[in-house]
C-alpha cells in the first residue's frame, strides 16, 4: 500500500532533487515496410509510425499530469533503416531520414532513433549506403538520430568501419558547422550495442523485439546526491546501501508510470533502463555525486572507483524494483549534459584520457565531448578504436559521441542548448594514428568470447 509518507517523499524528489523520467521510448518494428520501390517503402514507414504512435504523446502527458512526475522526453526507436531500406533499389537513404523526421513531427515526439547500421563484422549494400548518407541525413533533419555498431565481443572490431566512421563524423560536423557541428550530437558509434536502449542518440528497435513496445529511462542524479548528503562521513558500505535504496525508489516510480501508459495504449512494457542521466541544470549532475562522496572535483584520483561503486549500486537497487531491466543501465558521464562535468573540464580537473578510464566501469563511453574542429579523421577513428577495445575486451557496451567543432579550438566552447548543454573544447593527442587506422581489416575477438 502506498502511504502518505511515500507520496510526500516522491513529491520532494521531484520538487527539490530534479527527479524525473528521462524518456519513454516507443519501439516500432518496420520490418514489414521493406519494399523494392523506395517511395512505397517510405510511405509505409510514415503510415506505420503515425498510426502506431498517434496517441503516444497525448497519453504520456496525461499520465505525467495525473501522477505529478515529469516525463522529459517522448521518443521513438525503429528497426535499423539499413535493414529496411536495403530491400530497395535506392542509392541514397537521405529521403528515408526525411520521412522519419516528418513522422516524428507529426506524432509530436522529441527524437526518433534508428537511422542505424550494424557492421561489427562487415557491410551489406544497405549498410554502406546508410552510413554514407548519415552526414546529409543529420544535416537535413531535426529529430532523427543515428547509430552504427562497429564492434562486438563475439566478432571483434571492424577497423574498416572504424576508419569510415571517423570520416563520417568529420563530414557531419562540417555540414552542421553553422550550429557548432551539432549534427554529430545525434550520432553514436557503438561496441556491443543493445537492441532495447531507450536513450538517444543510440536507440534503435532490434529485430528480436516486439512489434511495438514501450521502454523507459529513469533519471535521478539529484536524488542520489541528496541521499548522500544525509550520510556525510559514513563508510562506503553505508554509501553503497544508500544508493541502492535510492535507486530502488526511483526505478519503482518509473515502473508504475510506464505500466499505466502501457495499459492505456495497449502496448507491451519492454524494459526499464536504470541509467542515471544528468542534465545541464544545477542539482542534476553525476559529477556532483562524486564530490558528495569526498572527491574535490570529478577527475580527481579516485573518480573511477567512485563511478564503479555508483554504477554497481544503481544496478543492484534498480534490479530489485523491476523484473524487466535492460538497455544500458548504469551511470552516464556526458560532458556537455552535466554541469559538474563541464566545470571539471573548464578548470582542467578532467581529461579525455581520464574519461576513457572511467568508461571501463560505467555503462556507456565517451559522450558529448567537443574537440578542435581541425582534429584529423584518423585521430577520431583512433579514439573510437580505443573505446571499442574497452567494450570488446570487457564484454560491455561502450560508445562514442565526439564532436569536432568546426572553426573552434582549445579555450573555446560549443553551445548546443537544451538538454545537450555546452561543451568546452578538449585537447586530443597531437600524435598521429593515421598509419594504424589505415591498416584496415578486423581486430579479432578476444579468446574469452568463445563460450559455446
Amino acid at each position: 500500500m502506498i502511504n502518505r509518507n511515500k507520496i510526500m517523499e516522491t513529491i520532494g524528489m521531484v520538487e527539490k532533487n530534479k527527479f524525473d523520467i528521462r524518456t519513454i521510448t516507443m519501439g516500432i518494428s518496420l520490418l514489414d515496410c521493406a519494399h523494392e520501390d523506395g517511395k512505397i517503402a517510405r510511405q509505409k514507414i510514415y503510415d506505420k509510425i503515425t498510426k502506431k504512435a498517434e496517441n503516444f504523446v497525448k497519453t504520456v502527458e496525461e499520465v505525467e499530469r495525473e501522477y505529478g512526475i515529469p516525463i522529459i522526453n517522448k521518443r521513438i526507436a525503429v528497426t535499423p533503416i539499413s535493414i529496411v531500406a536495403g530491400a530497395s533499389t535506392d542509392k541514397d537513404y537521405v529521403e528515408y531520414a526525411k520521412i522519419l523526421d516528418k513522422a516524428a513531427e507529426e506524432v509530436g515526439v522529441d527524437f526518433l532513433g534508428g537511422f542505424s547500421a550494424l557492421v561489427q563484422k562487415g557491410f551489406t549494400k544497405g549498410d554502406e549506403i546508410l552510413i554514407n548518407s548519415i552526414p546529409e541525413a543529420l544535416a537535413a533533419t531535426n529529430k532523427v538520430c543515428s547509430s552504427v555498431n562497429v564492434a562486438s565481443s563475439k566478432v571483434g572490431i571492424n577497423m574498416n568501419a572504424v576508419k569510415l566512421m571517423g570520416e563520417i563524423v568529420k563530414k557531419t560536423a562540417y555540414l552542421t558547422r553553422d550550429q557548432d557541428s551539432i549534427g554529430v550530437a545525434k550520432l553514436v558509434i557503438f561496441a556491443n550495442a543493445v537492441e532495447d536502449n531507450p536513450f538517444m542518440a543510440g536507440a534503435f528497435h532490434g529485430v528480436g523485439e516486439y512489434e511495438t513496445s514501450l521502454s523507459v529511462g529513469v533519471s535521478g542524479p539529484g536524488v542520489v546526491k541528496a541521499a548522500l548528503e544525509d550520510i556525510k562521513g559514513e563508510s562506503f558500505d553505508v554509501v553503497a546501501e544508500t544508493i541502492k535504496k535510492t535507486a530502488f525508489k526511483i526505478t519503482r516510480a518509473g515502473e508504475i508510470l510506464v505500466n499505466e501508459i502501457s495499459r492505456r495504449l495497449d502496448v507491451p512494457f519492454n524494459i526499464m533502463d536504470l541509467s542515471l542521466a544528468p542534465t545541464p541544470e544545477i542539482g542534476d549532475s553525476v559529477a556532483r555525486i562524486f564530490e558528495e562522496m569526498g572527491l574535490e572535483k570529478a577527475g580527481a584520483h579516485g573518480t573511477t572507483a567512485a563511478l564503479a561503486m555508483l554504477n554497481d549500486a544503481v544496478k543492484k537497487g534498480g534490479i530489485m524494483a523491476s523484473s524487466h531491466v535492460g538497455g544500458l543501465s548504469g551511470a552516464f558521464i556526458p560532458v556537455s549534459e552535466d554541469e559538474g562535468m563541464i566545470e571539471a573540464v573548464d578548470i582542467g580537473a578532467i581529461s579525455i584520457e581520464k574519461l576513457e578510464a572511467m568508461t571501463c566501469v560505467c555503462s556507456v563511453g565517451l559522450d558529448m565531448l567537443a574537440v578542435p574542429g581541425d582534429t584529423p579523421a584518423s585521430t577520431l577513428s583512433g579514439i573510437l578504436a580505443d573505446e571499442c577495445a574497452i567494450g570488446v575486451i570487457n564484454n560491455k557496451t561502450t560508445a562514442v559521441r565526439i564532436i569536432p567543432v568546426y572553426g573552434k579550438g582549445i579555450g573555446e566552447e560549443a553551445e548546443f542548448g537544451g538538454l545537450l548543454g555546452r561543451a568546452p573544447i578538449m585537447p586530443v593527442s597531437k600524435y598521429s594514428s593515421e598509419d594504424f587506422i589505415n591498416r584496415g581489416g578486423r581486430i579479432p575477438a578476444p579468446i574469452h568470447s568463445f563460450k559455446n
